[in-house]
């Protein structure tokens, strides 16, 4: 090994890491640009994040009232004061008593392009009480309001004391109800529907920011086990297994808080990010598997010359250059099989012919497997690729120490390059 070769293979390392870089940027770019497209349209096509908010209703009474008025005359510019009778109908809330709400949640992933989305069939229903709060009987109305715009809702019920309320045509603003409530009584709606939505499910115990909540029961099942709740939700009181999901239960019996209930659905593993990770690591891995190939030909006087280290690097680039293509078409799980398959077969059939099949097997081709194949699968496994990495990077440094810590250094740098070149493989090597 001289410095001049050195410094060869050190230049091959920075264009090859050059290369990553722009092929990573392309990922997030490609990612990007597909992720501001495609979740309009899957939110389209699909429906939007739920966040279901709890009906509200009110009192309407009826009061004449007189406004006086004044009009300037325009001849003579004199004020005249007139009093015009109007109509107020005023408004009071009328409070929600009891909360019984069941919802099942059904994940559905869909993909496009680059990036899973987490999509999801919903049920819903809720039984809600409003209490009269005169002492005198009185209309009472209630108001509905869905919880997306852009979702379609099956098998609308929406019943009022039994009986199905007629319901406004326009329901850009909801559904609306009305029913004459004896005092002190009770209205009872009744809504429910099946529906379709994106990402996070969420119910609001009002449109306000801090609200009251009385007898209030929400019961979800789901049928993925990785639930998370997202910022800003009341965790669940109640946790049960239920056969491949879980059932949720919230309970509360007085309650006022600012902050809503909800589930953030699982995300699937995104071809897009994930990939784009694995690309912006390639030099790592590329650096562990220079590294050691260098120390084996120190160790055992044939190095390989820097243009063998050239087509070394560019088999390492083909499978992320590889992989960055296939997620797009296959699963990323395949496309990280076939990608790394090929870059294994170029290393390993390039190799035999410059050292041998052994050689090429035993040491670049294990190498290649832990340095480039296993580093890159941890990052499938959220949360362990950087504990993976360090491990692998210890014990390698550790076997590296061992191996090369009689060698003389000065006397390897001394060498002429003709000392160490790898002889002419003949036919019948193996």
């Amino acid at each position: 090994m001289t410095i001049p070769r050195l410094a060869a293979i050190i230049l091959i390392f920075l264009a090859t890491a050059a290369g990553w870089f722009a092929l990573g940027v392309s990922l997030v770019v490609r990612t990007e640009e597909h992720d501001g497209k495609l979740q309009k349209q899957v939110a389209q096509l699909w429906g939007g994040v739920h966040t279901q908010v709890a009906p509200d209703a009110w009192v309407e009474s009826r009061r004449e009232t007189v406004d006086t008025v004044e009009d300037r005359d325009a001849p003579s510019g004199q004020v005249q004061t007139r009093r015009v009778p109007r109509t107020v109908v005023d408004r009071v809330p009328a409070p929600l008593v009891s909360t019984r709400a069941d919802v099942a949640l059904h994940l559905d992933h869909r993909q496009k392009g680059l990036l899973w989305y987490d999509t999801y069939e919903v049920r819903f229903k809720g039984e809600y009480r409003f209490r009269n709060p005169d002492n005198e009987a009185r209309t009472l109305v209630v108001h509905f309001a869905f919880p997306s715009a852009s979702a379609i809702y099956d098998d609308f019920v929406f019943t009022v004391n039994g009986e199905a309320a007629t319901v406004a045509p326009d329901l850009a603003d909801g559904a609306r109800a009305s029913a004459t409530v004896g005092p002190g009584q009770d209205m009872v709606l009744v809504v429910s529907y099946r529906s379709r939505g994106l990402g996070e499910w969420l119910y609001a115990f009002g449109k306000g920011d801090v609200a009251q909540v009385r007898d209030f029961v929400l019961t979800m099942r789901t049928n993925f086990a990785d639930v998370d709740f997202p910022a800003g939700t009341v965790s669940p009181g109640e946790k049960r297994a239920d056969g491949s999901g879980w059932t949720l239960t919230w309970r509360f019996t007085h309650l006022v808080t600012g902050q809503r209930v909800g589930l953030d659905l699982p995300n699937k593993i995104n071809p897009g990010p994930l990939a784009s990770r694995i690309t912006f690591f390639a030099p790592v891995s590329l650096l562990f598997f220079l590294t050691v190939m260098l120390m084996l030909g120190v160790t055992s006087g044939e190095s390989l010359h820097p243009m063998n280290y050239f087509f070394l690097a560019a088999a390492f680039f083909a499978f992320h250059l590889l992989l960055a293509y296939l997620v797009d078409h296959v699963s990323v799980h395949l496309a990280f099989a076939i990608a790394g398959a090929v870059s294994v077969a170029l290393v390993v059939s390039y190799l035999r012919l410059v050292t041998g099949m052994r050689r090429a097997i035993t040491q670049a081709g294990a190498a290649q497997v832990v340095f480039l194949l296993l580093f890159s699968y941890a990052f499938f496994f959220e949360g362990y690729a950087g504990l993976t990495i360090t491990i692998g990077a210890i014990v390698t440094l550790f076997a590296l120490m061992q191996t090369t810590g009689r060698i003389a250094w000065d006397d390897v740098f001394r060498a002429r390059p003709a000392d160490l070149e790898v002889r002419p493989t003949t036919a019948t090597r193996t």
